[in-house]
């Protein structure tokens, strides 16, 4: 068995074990624990020491207290908040690239998320730090258990050498862009938190993919990602909607999770990037969520569910939009400036 196919089946088995632990136990936000989960599971290299753990979950208590933090600022001085809350996203991105750590979607949506919950209802700040906290020790836990049963063998030392890491230029731009496509859509949850909560998921997931996507093929990675992820939940929900019990979304959801990790770490073809998959697997996950919560309280399931993926389209659009115009000005600029120092 290759090293991917291992990653595959790390994948499917941890986000198995997720869905179980987040929906069998009745965890607050059961979504948000499996897409950190998944966040855990699709980082390279082995599982996450318990003494990296905990720096982790430090540092995400320290975010979290700035985000409660913050609540007033934007409550009574909305403006400072706002630009406060962009140097605080922008610092996050530029040391997550330059330090090449995945694990920086979990701080951002941290912080993005508490804050915007806080303006509608203090009570959902609890719940949201619950659900965070929980969600990256479920996220370590089903990540070490997975790797205990498809462990990795040992590299060689003279075998394949890590990337170099990213430059600080091309960090600080790609930090940029980013902080861009997120900020727009955290103003907008300020003024109805409860229907773009899930939004802005969704936009620092897309965040972090613009980080590695060129203009040209971004609408193509950022919005076709998007509904790939719509239909994959569409499938999901068709196959509930026969059989609706949790062993049942747990199978399907680890069914989804192996066709798209197939495709994650290279054990299939593919034209589109791993980035590509991962976020759709992401958005599932976010657009599933939701729509099971809407199932039991007996709203609209399809109604609601095309609403948000009408808002994931639009936030995508944006996104490959900010993508395009940042970087036809970054070359305009640097033509500008070639043909003056000529």
């Amino acid at each position: 068995m290759t090293r991917a196919d291992k990653a595959v089946l790390r994948l499917a088995s941890g986000l198995f074990l997720a869905v179980l632990l987040a929906y069998g136990l009745a965890l607050p936000m059961p979504f948000v624990v499996c897409l950190l989960a998944v966040i855990m599971l699709c980082k390279p290299g082995p599982p996450l020491p318990m003494l990296k753990g905990a720096v982790v979950a430090l540092l995400l208590g320290a975010l979290l207290v700035a985000g409660v933090l913050m609540v007033p600022l934007l409550q009574h001085y909305a403006l400072t908040g706002v630009m406060l809350t962009g140097a605080v996203l922008y610092a996050l991105f530029f040391f997550g690239l330059r330090s090449a750590n995945p694990l920086t979607m979990i701080l951002v949506v941290s912080f993005t998320l508490v804050p915007v919950a806080g303006v509608a209802e203090q009570a959902l700040v609890t719940v949201i730090s619950v659900a965070l906290m929980v969600g990256v020790l479920v996220g370590v836990v089903v990540n070490g258990v997975s790797h205990a049963f498809f462990p990795d063998p040992p590299e060689r030392p003279d075998s394949t050498a890590k990337p170099p890491p990213v430059g600080r230029e091309a960090a600080s731009w790609i930090a940029l862009r980013a902080t861009l496509i997120v900020l727009p859509v955290f103003v907008l949850a300020l003024s109805n938190p409860s229907f773009y909560l899930a939004a802005i998921m969704k936009t620092v997931a897309l965040a972090q993919q613009a980080g590695s996507a060129r203009a040209r093929s971004a609408g193509r990675e950022l919005v076709g990602s998007t509904l790939m992820g719509a239909g994959m939940a569409m499938l999901v929900w068709f196959g509930l909607s026969a059989w609706p019990n949790l062993w049942m979304l747990m199978l399907w959801v680890t069914g989804a999770a192996l066709w798209s990790g197939a495709r994650i770490f290279g054990v299939r073809a593919s034209a589109f990037s791993p980035s590509f998959w991962s976020n759709a697997l992401m958005t599932m996950l976010i657009l599933l969520g939701p729509a099971i919560e809407d199932s039991a309280s007996g709203k609209d399931v399809w109604q609601a569910s095309a609403k948000r993926v009408a808002l994931f389209v639009g936030v995508s659009l944006y996104a490959w939009a900010t993508v395009w115009v940042l970087e036809r000005w970054r070359a305009s600029r640097s033509q500008a400036l070639f043909f003056d120092r000529r």
